[in-house]
């Protein structure tokens, strides 16, 4: 159910469950990043920790980081990361769209 859109600009990657961004990041840059929806009392405690995990570029900052996958963190870690974004966005819908999927 994730799509891949460029709603905003041609390299502006953005990924969506259910219509709804939970991960987008720029194609042009060098580097590696990725904005990422977050819990907000975890998102301070991952910039807090990790000089690479920072407050959302261009996003709100409560909510949202922007992950630089430098090496200076696990893989394992980002894909943590990836996955809570997700989750986020999917408990987040009407209890009638969170039906169709099945995490079994």
């Amino acid at each position: 159910m994730v799509t891949e859109e460029f709603p905003f600009d041609e390299t502006t990657l953005v990924f969506k469950v259910c219509g709804k961004m939970f991960a987008l990041t720029g194609l042009e840059s060098p580097a590696f990043k990725v904005n990422l929806k977050c819990d907000p009392d975890k998102a301070i405690e991952l910039r807090e920790n990790y000089e690479s995990i920072t407050a959302g570029f261009h996003m709100n900052k409560k909510h949202w980081n922007t992950v630089l996958f430098d090496g200076s963190f696990s893989e394992d870690l980002f894909k943590e990361l990836i996955d809570h974004s997700y989750f986020l966005v999917v408990n987040g819908l009407p209890k009638k769209m969170r039906n169709q999927f099945n995490f079994d």
